[in-house]
């Protein structure tokens, strides 16, 4: 049921948009889009436009504000000195000098001296005055930016420390009543109004899961009852086999709107879970449905240590393998990989099946949507499993990308945010 092989030097040609197809004893490589590289260094800038928007993109309010008080503070003090030049020419342009019997000529020539002397002194230290002064505004600029500021520091903070579970924090600013005060109280607001939201979504995830399981469980008891029951006629047994698969599709579907709703909200366990052992855990737990399928299973898993909900994430490694065995082709194959992928712990699904256009692939995360397109066919599935994968997903803060597989199936991608650990390439199951 498995099989592994070294690396080869290429991928084989694909076309723009699919991915190619795993070769055989090729389960090390990673599959990419072939596309990718091409068209993200077409889109990528140019070295100076790129530090100009990096230089402008990090530079933070507070030092915006001291750099615009700054520039202005400047500005008004050059205006300053030339009006003081000006002033100070024409006061000393209308004094009147006098020397004892001194010619009119060598008298004009020194007071011509003496205004040019002063004014070159007057011009000096009055530039060197704004200078300093204007060094120390731009420093009190900056403390009185960040004093100014500090109410959005608060908000902030109080924002990244709310979750699911901390809703009913308030920033309850007080102070004047401008614009900050305004932005605060609205923040308040928004905040009541979305803790009244999840606690009537846990409320109804509670009751949901017990008032929709409890019938179907006595209907399902009722059922085996009436089966089990050697005077029943064999339409009636026909009959109740009918609605006992009906019944279980119910609760499959219950069941996994449930998880759904549950796999939205915030992580409640967080902890270091390696990847390559769920899949490898996932994979031991599905092995029968795996025979019974008889498709070509091929894995190379390697360590991949991520931060998490173990339940969760098991739960999505399985709803893609699940995925890949309902939607593949007769001797079909499947090919999943764990380790680190562009940096980050990662793991990747790959099937054969179907031929999938592209402009389909992200309507297959939305719930109820199957890959033939059909939402009242589901006797094989609620239509929810990629839904719930990309619920995890965004609870983990990872991402996933679904591409089209050189002929025919998917390949997904699921890169999770990096943890430090050593030896997170060692092998972890083969």
């Amino acid at each position: 049921m498995t099989a592994q092989g070294p690396e080869p030097d290429a991928e084989q040609a694909a076309s723009p948009g699919e991915v190619a197809a795993t070769a055989p004893g090729d389960t090390g490589t990673w599959r990419r889009l072939s596309a990718e590289s091409a068209t993200s260094s077409a889109r990528s800038p140019g070295p100076v436009t790129g530090g100009v928007h990096r230089f402008t993109d990090n530079i933070s309010l507070r030092a915006r504000l001291t750099l615009i008080y700054g520039m202005l503070f400047f500005a008004a003090g050059s205006l300053l000195v030339l009006l003081n030049y000006i002033i100070v020419a024409g006061l000393l342009d209308n004094l009147n000098f006098t020397m004892p019997d001194a010619d009119p000529v060598e008298l004009q020539r020194r007071k011509t001296e003496f205004i040019e002397t002063v004014l070159a002194a007057v011009t000096r230290y009055s530039v060197i005055a704004l200078v300093i002064v204007g060094l120390l505004a731009v420093g009190l600029g900056y403390f009185v930016a960040g004093r100014a500021l500090s109410p959005l520091h608060k908000i902030t903070r109080i924002a990244r420390r709310l979750s699911e579970r901390s809703l009913h924090e308030r920033i309850a600013l007080s102070g004047p009543d401008d614009e900050i005060r305004e932005l605060a109280d609205t923040f308040d607001g928004m905040l009541e109004r979305l803790d009244r939201a999840f606690d009537g979504q846990r409320r109804f995830v509670a009751n949901a899961s017990h008032e929709l399981r409890t019938p179907l469980a006595i209907n399902r008891t009722l059922l085996e009852v009436a089966l089990s029951d050697p005077d029943a006629s064999a339409d009636l047994k026909t009959l109740g086999r009918t609605l006992l698969e009906t019944n279980s599709r119910h609760e499959r579907l219950i069941d996994g709107l449930l998880f759904l709703a549950k796999s939205d909200r915030e992580l409640d366990v967080r902890t270091q879970v390696d990847m390559g052992e769920v899949v490898g855990s996932v994979l031991s737990q599905l092995s029968d449905e795996l025979d019974k399928a008889d498709l070509a299973v091929r894995t190379d898993l390697r360590a991949a240590a991520v931060i998490g909900d173990p339940v969760l994430l098991e739960r999505l490694v399985a709803n893609l393998v699940e995925n890949a065995v309902r939607y593949n082709a007769a001797d079909g194959e499947i090919t999943v990989r764990s380790g680190i992928y562009e940096g980050y712990p990662a793991i990747q699904v790959e099937n054969a099946g179907p031929v999938i256009a592209g402009y389909e692939v992200q309507g297959l995360f939305e719930p109820f949507r199957r890959a033939s397109g059909d939402r009242v066919k589901s006797g094989r599935s609620a239509g929810l499993g990629l839904s719930i994968v990309r619920s995890v997903v965004r609870a983990h803060g990872a991402s996933v990308n679904v591409w089209p597989r050189q002929g025919g199936g998917l390949v997904v991608t699921v890169r999770f945010p990096a943890v430090e650990q050593r030896d997170a390439a060692a092998p972890a199951g083969r």
